[in-house]
């Protein structure tokens, strides 16, 4: 079974209530989707290799540690998720940037796929799908298919909010892939397949479309 990780630290918490809020500002929200973003990719890339390598500083020669391992590859999910990547880049400015495209039936809930652009060495890199909402699972999990698909083999998952149904449906299509959110796991999903108590739409709040 994948690890499910809550990322509650209090800085994330206190900028996901305003996220939350029907109130603020599509400038405002960006902006917090991107700070959120940034102070979470902290934390996904925690267990990310070092080595040492041998320096001369201003004073002395030093032994410190570099990254080493595997590069990165930041893949959001079209359109919502594009309002993380600039919060990962940030702090990982090496990593190369896909693109997958999914929309969602609103009859059927389903996803379906529409583009998909990735790194041509996608199966040498750890790869972080980000996307603010994991309600049913289903665009996740055709996103992790997808990638598979074409080679990938370190795929982590990164969400603002998650409903449990969603956890669950990628948890049991991928144990290998671990997810992450921010603060905490909400509640449930609605008749209209939205997270409770969630914070609505993120691609029209992000992009100012409704």
């Amino acid at each position: 079974m994948s690890k499910f990780t809550v990322i509650n630290h209090p800085l994330i918490q206190h900028k996901l209530r305003i996220l939350r809020d029907k109130n603020t500002s599509t400038k405002d929200f960006r902006d917090l989707v991107n700070e959120i973003a940034m102070l979470m990719a902290y934390e996904v890339s925690r267990d990310m290799q070092l080595e040492d390598v041998e320096i001369d500083t201003p004073v002395a020669h030093a032994t410190v540690k570099q990254l080493t391992g595997k590069k990165v590859a930041v893949v959001p999910i079209l359109r919502a998720g594009l309002g993380m990547v600039d919060g990962v880049v940030k702090l990982i400015p090496a990593a190369r940037i896909g693109h997958i495209g999914m929309y969602r039936d609103e009859k059927t809930l389903e996803p379906h796929e529409y583009f998909i652009k990735l790194p041509e060495d996608i199966e040498k890199r750890e790869v972080i799908v980000v996307d603010p909402m994991l309600a049913t699972g289903g665009s996740a999990k055709d996103a992790i298919a997808a990638l598979k698909k074409r080679g990938a083999k370190y795929i982590k998952l990164m969400v603002l909010v998650a409903a449990p149904e969603g956890v669950k449906a990628v948890q049991a299509a991928d144990p290998d892939v671990d997810i992450y959110a921010a603060a905490a796991l909400d509640d449930h999903l609605n008749q209209n397949g939205y997270i409770v108590p969630g914070l609505g739409d993120a691609g029209d709040r992000l992009f100012g479309t409704k």
